[in-house]
């Protein structure tokens, strides 16, 4: 059977992948710190995302400005070019999988009868469109931040909750958010992934934003996403995007098989968490057979050092110990004067109102640089960890917190495996590769990105990281 974005989560769930290889020699390769085992392949990871800041918002997420300040549209050619093959594509052929998209946000314009979400300017879909097209993402995480006012309590993007969960308001309701997702996908726009809400136990932040109670989340989820899916028969739709099973309307739904069944994913935030998180809790144990995973993660204070390591060690633990399918940083790229810019971002780009160049002087207006201790956190999972790859168990002696290890194959039977040290010392350890060919070895570090080592020739590898480090070891066919 072909592999289908559902049939991908069925083998996430059961934690099983067809053609798997049984190593023979398990036996030989006890003297090892990790062992790399080729017969227990795990879940299938999809491909990461990243957020969009297509839109403004106010610095320090405090309101709604009308100035069209964002990406792409800010940015000259050249950078926007840039940007798609150097920031999101990264890769030969294709990086980022997703683009996080919220609705009612980042995109915010309405139609007359205040009830459609539409651009807001005429050209910010096609710059939407061209984005994905030339980076190679396979389409939109289309997520609401709010609901368009006019299905509002209070007739506003900020605060409130949806106006009714009366039957045929809520047919109503489902056929407009259809029709929004028709809109996006009519303009160039793919859309791949859905939620229905961002953090829906939110009401009181100043920008866009909508809380359900459990009751609520429970019966517009119902009524809403048999109607996406018979628009969009492939989509994957995941269900909270704040605490997954746990949050709003989760019991409701596991206890409805009818309303389960919509649900291919839930989505958490355990915004810049401590990556022990994902290794000490267990996330799936009331998933109800669905695959779990966190659909953000930033900083809310500047990044470090110490960040750069532990966002790593974030992907990791969530795909080795969750079996989570994908993983989303917040944002691409942060205007240079958002005060949350650095720890939310790969990267700053500098607005045309933005004349203050004490802070990021070698960024011109229209351009952007890089925030590299986030994006070289990031980089190497994108590059080398292609979509639809296969991940697979690794033996630990020692399960340690600091150094963590992450093995997978891709598509085409590649094997790859990511080492980190999160402490401030070297380390040296021992991997059994279980097989004797070359690997090529790449190296990130807060400073440095995807800095070449020397190749190392299986099956035993004895490797050397310095502190606050990533490695990728690459096998070579």
């Amino acid at each position: 059977m072909p592999l289908t974005r559902r049939t991908a989560l069925a083998a996430t769930a059961a934690g099983v992948v067809a053609g798997a290889t049984v190593r023979p020699d398990l036996a030989a390769a006890a003297v090892a710190d990790y062992v790399i085992r080729h017969d227990q392949p795990r879940q299938t990871i999809l491909g990461l995302g990243v957020e969009i800041q297509s839109d403004s918002i106010g610095s320090g997420n405090n309101g709604l400005p009308t100035a069209t300040t964002s990406v792409p549209h800010d940015l000259v050619a050249s950078e926007r070019t840039r940007m798609y093959t150097d920031l999101l594509k990264i890769r030969d052929d294709r990086g980022f999988r997703y683009l996080r998209l919220a609705l009612g946000l980042y995109l915010r314009g309405l139609d007359s009868t205040q009830k459609q979400i539409i651009g807001r300017w005429p050209t910010q879909l096609a710059e939407l469109a061209e984005l994905i097209a030339v980076s190679g993402i396979e389409g939109v995480s289309a997520e609401y931040w709010s609901p368009a006012p006019g299905w509002k309590s209070n007739g506003s993007y900020v605060g409130g909750t949806i106006a009714s969960t009366d039957p045929g308001w809520l047919d109503q309701y489902g056929d407009a958010i259809v029709r929004d997702l028709a809109y996006l996908r009519d303009n160039g726009v793919p859309v791949k992934m859905f939620s229905l809400q961002n953090e829906p136990s939110i009401d009181y932040v100043a920008y866009s934003c909508c809380s359900y109670t459990n009751d609520q989340y429970y019966k517009a989820f119902k009524a809403i996403a048999p109607k996406i899916r018979a628009e969009f028969p492939g989509i994957f739709i995941h269900a909270d995007a704040e605490n997954g099973q746990r949050g709003r309307g989760g019991a409701l739904i596991r206890a409805d098989a009818t309303a389960l069944s919509q649900v291919d994913g839930w989505s958490f935030h355990r915004i810049g968490s401590d990556s022990n998180d994902q290794l000490q809790n267990n996330y799936t144990s009331d998933a109800a057979g669905k695959p779990v995973f966190s659909n953000e993660f930033e900083y809310q204070v500047p990044t470090s050092d110490w960040k750069m390591v532990n966002t790593a060690q974030s992907i990791m633990n969530w795909m080795t110990f969750q079996n989570s399918p994908t993983w989303f940083w917040l944002h691409a790229l942060k205007p240079t004067y958002n005060s949350e810019a650095s720890g939310y971002s790969l990267g700053f780009w500098r607005p045309y109102d933005d004349d203050d160049f004490t802070k990021y002087p070698n960024i011109a207006k229209g351009h952007w640089d890089y925030n590299p201790r986030n994006f070289n956190g990031i980089h190497g999972f994108v590059k080398y960890l292609p979509w639809n790859s296969v991940r697979y168990h690794v033996d630990e002696g020692t399960q340690r917190t600091e150094q963590r290890i992450m093995a997978w194959k891709t598509p085409q039977g590649k094997l790859v495996f990511a080492m980190t040290n999160r402490s401030l010392s070297t380390v040296t350890y021992t991997v059994d590769t279980g097989s004797a060919r070359a690997f090529q070895g790449q190296q990130y570090t807060p400073t440095a990105r995807n800095t070449n080592l020397t190749d190392k020739t299986g099956p035993v590898l004895t490797l050397t990281l310095p502190p606050t480090s990533v490695q990728f070891w690459i096998e070579r066919l």
